[in-house]
């Protein structure tokens, strides 16, 4: 009797630690299984929250009058001065630049002068080619006066091109879920009154948008035509921008070309040069670059410089 005790007890035993074993063996199993899980959504969420690569692009003056406009209007092709660069300009999720002529319904093709407009057909290249938005700061916008100005905003709002400057900072974009605000401003031919006047505006607009905004643009025409040499005036007002809140400033007037410079981490290019223009004279005057800017979330993560040329008085290419 006491050897089947013994035999009892020590099945009893045996069984009990088989089943404690067991439980310890599914608890310890499982705990991994739920870490797999809980990471696994974790991994997801995180990947929802990870902010959208948004891709904008800048060039530097429109010019759709003169020579361009006359063989536009000639050849009945709107499209001509865009047809080699589009496809790049479409590629981004918004492009920008700066319109150097003003759309003027009664404007009279001409392959001279220093006063420019545009035929209202011009817009088709515009849209041709995905440009979003213009800046209207420049010296020549007002080359026909109200009448002109008028007629080009009302034909960009017609064709939903957005437009800036002259009155009418900012233009704010949602691009992806980002609220990009951009800014323009002419500095070119300002006495010193006006050129204070300039300052105090710039600081007031750009306090009041950076609130507002995810990035924050500051397009300027400014400086001196035909060199390379940055002026007083283009260093003190991108410097002004950025310190008021400004993340990018980009430039347009000196039909060339200038340097880049990095402010306080911000890039300034001071000059992309011409981007549809009929300055065909010089090797300086056909050169320009698109900027492009690729932003995650509010960072600026890469930028890329694309060099062309123009040829035949208006189109802009890659060279090859």
């Amino acid at each position: 009797m006491k050897k089947v005790a013994i035999s009892f007890g020590f099945l009893f035993i045996f069984s009990l630690g088989l089943l404690v074993g067991f439980w310890f063996g599914e608890s310890f199993y499982q705990k991994p299984k739920e870490n797999l899980v809980s990471n696994f959504v974790t991994d997801q969420r995180e990947e929802k929250l990870k902010p959208p690569q948004i891709v904008l692009l800048a060039g530097g003056d429109i010019m759709l009058g003169r020579k361009v406009g006359y063989t536009m209007t000639k050849t009945r092709n709107f499209n001509w001065p865009f047809e080699k660069l589009a496809d790049v300009i479409k590629s981004a999720d918004f492009s920008f630049f700066n319109l150097e002529s003003p759309f003027f319904r009664s404007c009279k093709p001409t392959e001279t002068g220093m006063v420019f407009c545009a035929d209202f057909n011009a817009i088709d290249g515009l849209l041709f080619a995905g440009v979003d938005g213009v800046n209207l700061s420049n010296n020549h916008i007002r080359n026909y006066g109200d009448e002109g100005l008028e007629d080009t905003r009302n034909l960009l709002k017609e064709n939903k091109i957005g437009f800036f400057g002259e009155g009418e900072n900012p233009l704010i974009v949602d691009v992806k879920g980002m609220r990009f605000a951009f800014l323009g401003y002419n500095e070119v031919g300002l006495g010193e009154k006006a050129y204070r006047s300039l300052k105090n505006q710039l600081r007031e607009e750009v306090l009041n948008t950076r609130p507002l905004v995810d990035i924050l643009i500051v397009s300027f025409h400014w400086g001196n035509e035909y060199t390379t040499t940055i002026s007083p005036r283009q260093r003190e007002l991108s410097y002004l921008a950025i310190d008021a809140g400004g993340d990018v400033v980009i430039g347009h007037h000196p039909h060339w070309v200038q340097e880049k410079e990095i402010y306080k981490g911000k890039p300034i290019y001071y000059s992309l040069g011409n981007f549809v223009f009929d300055q065909m004279w010089s090797e300086e005057t056909r050169k320009g670059i698109l900027v492009k800017l690729v932003f995650e979330g509010k960072n600026l993560i890469d930028e890329e410089i694309l060099p062309f040329k123009i040829f035949d008085f208006g189109q802009p290419r890659f060279e090859e």
